[in-house]
Formats: C-alpha cells, structure tokens, sequence
C-alpha cells in the first residue's frame, strides 16, 4: 500500500495502520484458499476458459522486459528511496515516485516497478474524484480505503489505463497491481471468479500493451489462470499461510515468484521452503518503510542481481 501524501492523514492513520499492499485482505484471500483451494484449482481451468475473453488494447507497443526467473528484489512504498540497495528489481509507490526518481535507479542498474491500486478506492489520490460512488464498496479494512466493483469495466478501464500511462510515462519498468481480488473480503458487489480473472486479464493486457511488465499480486487460487497473461507473481505471507505451492504455474515456465513475509519468528525458517520451491523470499516490515528488509540466501543457480557498471552500460 502507499504513503499518505498529506501530513495531517499521515500523522493520524500512519501510526495507527502501517501500510502495505493487501494486508488487511490476506486473512479472507488465506480462509478462500484454505477452505477450498481443491475445489478453486481443480475449476480453474473451466473457470480460464469460461471467463470472457480480453484483449490486449490496441498499441505499437509490442515487446516489455520480461524479469529473470530469480531476481534480487526489494519492495519499498514509504520514505526516502535507497540506491545502495543490492537487489535487480525495485518496486515503488508510482504516484510518490517521480520519474527522476525512476531514473536515478535506472542508473545505479535498477528494474523498477510501479505499485498502483487497482482495486481499491484511495481517497488521498489525485484522481481520487475521477470514481462515482456507483463503483465504490465496502471499506477494505484500512482508513481511507474502499473496494471497487471491478466488474464495472466501462467506469474502472479509462481510470486505471491513466495510472498504467502515468506508469510508462515515468519509465517504469512493469507495474504490480494491487488489490485485484475481492472475494472472500466483503466488497459490497456480488464479484465472482470470473470477474477478477477479466478484470486481471485486462490489467495485465492493458499494461503490455504500454510496454510494462506486470506482476500477479496475490489471489492464489487464479495462478493457472492468470499465469499466462502475466510476469510473476508478488505474494504477501504465502509461508504464513500456506500457500506457496500454489504458484508453481509460475515456476514451473520459469516465472519469477517473489514472496514477502512480516512475521520475524518465521525468519530464516521460511527461506528454506522458498528456495526449495525456487521462490525468492524476503522478510519486511508492515509499513514497508525500508526499515526492516532481510532477504534470503540467494538461490542456487543464475540469480539476477544489480549489474555491473559494463552490463549497465549494455543495457543502455
């Protein structure tokens, strides 16, 4: 989730609600998928070829970078930005982050990704009255926040192809888009399966199609089929909860998975069920603040790290 652009906001929900992408919705995402993930895995496919079809938007744009199956990653949303951070991948707040910002770590040899919400409604946005009430739901858990009903692609598709935009104008690299899965947390609307995969599947076409690669952000019962519209994947407490396998599709055509866990009783422990499922995992704080980030052992085989002043200079 991303740091409050006002002073006032920040000082009286930033101490009360650390933020970040998802949390207060992994607790039904977890119940949904320990309840029946049997059940969600074995309709996936039925639900993949039942769901309606998206396609891309139409662009000149036809190629993005597509991230190493095991990449050094770092996820911060709040405070000032490291540059000494030793990790390939950085993903950042994309409405706080400016596009010198983005460049500055384009040149320490930095991937950067572009956290946007897609669906939920923040009111401190700028674009924060662009949304009718129509599409507004339930409040998701945090202060502020409330779900949008996804199944309204005539209202959310203009909206959030300007934050996709905004995304590429600032020299992104790929997008992670938030908060695309509502069942199991109350949204107000009556969403079904098939409406999260057409509303991800959008989200994923829409961004390729502005040359961004794109991330699946939780919503582990939907890895095979959303697996072939998307990057990765980033998932929040998968270890916690139980739900790391769930990404093999990811995997298995060498995809990277990255897993962020916040609970410090589990650290190191869960780096060993990661790297033995070739996730790269790391441990961090709620508020994803730079404060606490401790990576796991780098996996065995290529992994992807910050190049080299040469390979910099051949990325150019």
């Amino acid at each position: 989730m991303p740091r409050f652009r006002h002073a006032l906001t920040r000082a009286w929900f930033g101490t009360l609600w650390p933020r970040r992408g998802g949390r207060r919705a992994r607790r039904a995402d977890a119940a949904v998928t320990l309840a029946g993930l049997l059940i969600l895995s074995a309709g996936t496919a039925a639900l993949a070829a039942a769901a309606p079809s998206v396609a891309a938007p139409h662009s000149a744009v036809t190629r993005w970078w597509h991230p190493p199956a095991r990449p050094t990653f770092y996820w911060q949303l709040q405070g000032t930005l490291p540059l000494h951070e030793p990790a390939l991948i950085d993903d950042v707040d994309g409405f706080d982050t400016s596009a010198a910002e983005v460049a500055r770590l384009h040149a320490a040899g930095h991937r950067v990704i572009c956290y946007i919400d897609v669906g939920t409604w923040e009111r401190w946005r700028p674009d924060a009255r662009d949304f009718p009430r129509a599409v507004l739901g339930h409040p998701n858990g945090w202060p502020g926040e409330r779900w949008l009903d996804i199944r309204n692609l005539r209202v959310l598709e203009p909206i959030m192809r300007r934050r996709l935009e905004m995304c590429a104008q600032k020299g992104f690299d790929g997008v992670e888009p938030d908060n695309i899965n509502p069942i199991g947390n109350d949204p107000g609307f009556p969403i079904t399966p098939r409406d999260v995969i057409r509303y991800a599947r959008w989200v994923a076409g829409t961004a390729h199609s502005l040359g961004l690669a794109v991330l699946q952000k939780n919503g582990s019962q939907f890895t095979a089929a959303l697996e072939p519209s998307f990057d990765g994947a980033l998932t929040e407490q998968c270890n916690q909860y139980s739900e790391c396998a769930a990404y093999e599709p990811y995997l298995r055509v060498g995809k990277p998975v990255i897993d962020a866990e916040y609970q410090s009783r589990l650290f190191p422990r869960f780096c060993t069920t990661d790297a033995r499922l070739g996730i790269v995992g790391a441990l961090y704080n709620l508020a994803l603040n730079g404060r606490r980030y401790r990576p796991c052992p780098p996996l065995t085989g290529p992994t992807a790290t910050v190049p080299t002043a040469v390979a910099r200079a051949r990325m150019a």
